[in-house]
């Protein structure tokens, strides 16, 4: 038997079984209980201990954090450096690269609120579809432009590391903050829970896709649908290609 067309048939059956999910995950988007205020969803919880909801409105803190580069006040803040350094190829000859020094992220506890209620988001972060929606960065070093710090005049003047038996000129930092800002519109989809003070919470349910993303819940049942036919159709080009291979190698 070939082994390539073994392989592919194999790679075929993973595409369509993911396929499948994504199917299973646009069938269970269009069927949660969309609530579309969220005073309803209270009320709901009164009889419920616990319902899987799709819900949407503002971003909402009482102790936001300010960040350093944008001014913008956000509930999820990440920052990370990037330090920027020239390579030594040969002997006048220089790559650019870059590694990450630090990473941190920074959460306080924040809501959605569409005006009616408010609705406390836990583990957003770990959700699918959760994204960062404004980023700014600063780069702290050479003023020059990136074709000047090519020169070999201008990489005399530059800090040398010797790593090994490779130098390295360092041409600064890159420092990036990303930042999930107050007032952003989110469609949730987990489990809603109700506290014994009566505060209602949403968290990745229990064997069920967790999402959190600036899409509508039906821009993302949409999307869910176009990645399974994209899947399915791939899947099937893998398993005819691999059975024509055992085909023609059984022949």
């Amino acid at each position: 038997m070939p082994k390539h067309g073994i392989l592919s048939c194999l790679g075929g059956g993973a595409l369509y079984l993911l396929g499948w999910f994504c199917d299973s995950d646009a069938d269970n988007l269009q069927s949660d209980l969309r609530i579309r205020k969220l005073k309803d969803l209270e009320r709901l919880l009164r009889y419920e201990h616990r319902l899987v909801v799709a819900i949407r409105g503002k971003v909402f803190s009482e102790t936001p954090i300010n960040s350093e580069l944008s001014g913008l006040q956000g509930v999820v803040v990440e920052q990370r450096e990037e330090q920027y350094f020239l390579k030594r190829i040969k002997d006048d000859e220089w790559m650019k690269d870059y590694k990450f020094t630090t990473s941190a992220t920074k959460e306080v506890p924040w809501y959605l609120d569409d005006g009616t209620f408010r609705v406390n988001v836990v583990g957003a972060r770990r959700a699918r579809g959760f994204e960062y929606l404004a980023e700014n960065a600063v780069f702290e070093g050479s003023k020059r432009s990136w074709p000047q710090i090519e020169t070999l005049a201008y990489l005399k003047n530059l800090p040398l590391i010797t790593k090994g038996k490779k130098d390295h000129k360092i041409l600064g930092v890159k420092r990036i903050e990303r930042v999930l800002p107050v007032g952003t519109s989110l469609s949730v989809v987990g489990e809603a829970v109700k506290d014994s003070n009566g505060t209602i919470s949403i968290r990745e349910p229990y064997r069920r896709p967790f999402y959190v993303s600036p899409k509508t819940i039906d821009q993302l049942t949409a999307e869910s649908r176009m990645w399974a036919r994209l899947l399915h159709v791939a899947s099937f080009g893998f398993i005819v290609y691999g059975g024509v291979q055992i085909a023609k190698h059984s022949i």
